[in-house]
């Protein structure tokens, strides 16, 4: 018997379907290359945005198709499901089974990962934010931390293995907190702890959780990626009281001056929202500002898509859809600026990375490096960075001889 797995989404889906992947294969199942081949189909959906649910609905018709020839063929929906996609689509799949229960099937269970030398943990999963656009406390249920003893078990298990790169997730990282009292900046330090030649990061973070105690651990500990993800949204304050973030914009910029202060080589990524229900010409220009004084090195930039039982799907969705696009070009133009910017300082430089490919590699901040030279992909090797693009970097990598002076922090 063979399963094939569709997963869309955020990494902690990808992480999800590890888990379950690796739950098939110990009752005896085996991968198939693509849903042709399967005899039992799972798709892990996500509902954050509307065209995510959309393609599920393509994907069931196809599968509809499959079953025409192979009427024993079996499938599951998983994943972020709201209600009201349930109920339409409980007569497309086989069995639809909770994140919930998922999770609860999973909970220890050794991942099949998908990678040999990065491996996504999750630490805590649920949200109690309930930001105004946002599915996620309908569709994972409230936060719900792991143990600290767990997680750092699993971490060491998958370092012995080898493994050159752990990624902790969660809806709100910052807001982990297990039953013995520990946050999760206790958490980071015991992880930092651990024997062992290995980067460490984490996916993702709410800015009115960012402590100036988690920006000190980060600072002081070597393992922690200088990376930071933090979703800033809007740059207008009445925007982000409507998205009910709990936080202003001065005090986003307050955080990220903090951060790059104390880590001055981080790279910081964000997400931005355009077209929020009733968002004027002029908050969308507190936006714009916001994008060029903070100058990411990355911004993911959705245009807004109103969700079912969240409470901005009461609001009317009155900024058009060419307006929205508009916007989001013009955020993207500000970004391929400054990202282009950033990376200037980089030309010239020896760095240490970590190949993800024959021809690519990333450096401890997660920029990209196009290599003109093969390298064997999961060892770290030395780069020289020879020219830069507003989306990564192209190197050349080192022999062992060329590497004096690596900068292994970039």
């Amino acid at each position: 018997m063979k399963y094939h797995i569709v997963t869309y989404g955020c990494q902690m889906n990808k992480s999800d379907s590890e888990r379950i992947a690796s739950v098939l294969e110990n009752t005896g199942y085996k991968s198939a290359p693509n849903i042709n081949g399967a005899d039992l189909i799972v798709i892990n959906m996500c509902s954050v945005r509307q065209s995510a649910v959309d393609r599920v609905y393509g994907l069931s018709k196809k599968i509809a198709n499959l079953k025409k020839n192979k009427p024993e063929l079996k499938t599951i929906l998983t994943g972020c499901i709201l209600e009201t996609d349930r109920r339409k689509m409980k007569n497309k799949f086989d069995q639809i089974v909770s994140v919930q229960e998922i999770n609860h099937i999973v909970s220890n269970t050794t991942p099949l990962y998908s990678s040999s030398f990065s491996a996504y943990v999750p630490i805590m999963t649920g949200c109690n934010n309930f930001c105004s656009y946002c599915v996620v406390p309908y569709t994972r249920g409230r936060e719900y931390s792991r143990p600290s003893s767990e997680i750092i078990s699993e971490i060491k298990r998958i370092v012995k293995r080898g493994y050159l790169e752990i990624i902790l997730l969660g809806q709100n990282v910052n807001s982990y907190k297990n039953k013995n009292g520990h946050y999760f900046p206790e958490l980071l330090r015991a992880i930092q702890n651990i024997p062992g030649n290995f980067w460490l990061s984490f996916l993702t973070s709410h800015p009115k959780d960012f402590s100036d105690k988690l920006i000190e651990v980060m600072a002081n500990s070597p393992k922690i990626c200088p990376y930071l993800h933090l979703a800033v949204q809007s740059g207008d304050n009445q925007i982000l009281k409507k998205m009910n973030r709990n936080y202003t914009a001065e005090q986003y910029e307050k955080i990220i001056y903090k951060v790059r202060k104390r880590i001055p080589k981080i790279n910081i990524s964000t997400d931005i929202i355009v077209g929020f229900p009733g968002e004027t010409k002029k908050q969308f220009a507190h936006t714009k500002k916001l994008m060029q004084k903070i100058k990411f090195d990355m911004a993911y930039i959705a245009q807004y898509s109103p969700r079912p039982h969240t409470k901005a799907f009461q609001l009317e969705d009155n900024v058009s859809a060419k307006e929205k696009k508009e916007r989001a070009q013009i955020l993207n133009q500000i970004l391929k600026k400054t990202a282009l910017q950033n990376n200037q300082k980089y030309i010239g430089k020896k760095i240490k990375a970590l190949a993800i490919s024959p021809n690519q590699a990333k450096t401890k901040s997660f920029k990209k490096i196009k290599l003109n030279k093969p390298a064997i992909p999961g060892t770290f090797i030395s780069c020289q960075i020879t020219d830069v693009h507003a989306w990564g970097l192209i190197g050349h990598p080192l022999d062992a001889t060329q590497d004096n002076n690596i900068n292994s922090n970039q």
